[in-house]
């Protein structure tokens, strides 16, 4: 084998099609483009949606949702995820040290779920009542 004898396989390569190369070439003339017209034109192009000026799909169709500005910088920590926190006190600074939140949380819920078996003091975050009586049980203490 050498390397005037080298091609790619057969159906890789897929040969242009050149227009605008008169009658016999099958896309001479207006090169598939139609007669006049916005689409006819080089660089004539219409965005996405657009629908001749008429009200586009997307703006009537009813909106719905909502998206809480205050959710993007809300967190919710697993109790079990607390063994994590160096120390014993649990604050929003200490979760951010541990990463287990984000440095932009501004608001931390603790909830129930797995166990904890440590003492642990949770000052200045919403505890679930389920994770409270998880923490008291283990011998710490909660302040809000």
């Amino acid at each position: 084998m050498r390397i005037n004898n080298l091609k790619p396989a057969s159906g890789s390569k897929k040969i242009r099609k050149r227009v605008g190369r008169g009658i016999s070439a099958g896309q001479g003339k207006t090169c598939g483009r139609g007669h006049k017209g916005q689409k006819s034109r080089s660089g004539g192009t219409v965005r996405i949606g657009f629908e001749g000026g008429q009200l586009p799909l997307q703006k009537r169709i009813p909106t719905f949702g909502f998206r809480s500005r205050v959710g993007l910088t809300t967190s919710e920590v697993r109790l079990s995820e607390l063994s994590r926190v160096e120390g014993g006190i649990v604050n929003i600074e200490t979760l951010k040290a541990s990463s287990l939140i984000n440095r932009n949380t501004k608001r931390v819920r603790i909830f129930l779920s797995g166990t904890i078996d440590r003492a642990i003091a949770v000052k200045g975050i919403h505890v679930t009542s389920g994770a409270k009586t998880a923490i008291e049980a283990a011998g710490g203490s909660v302040e809000t």
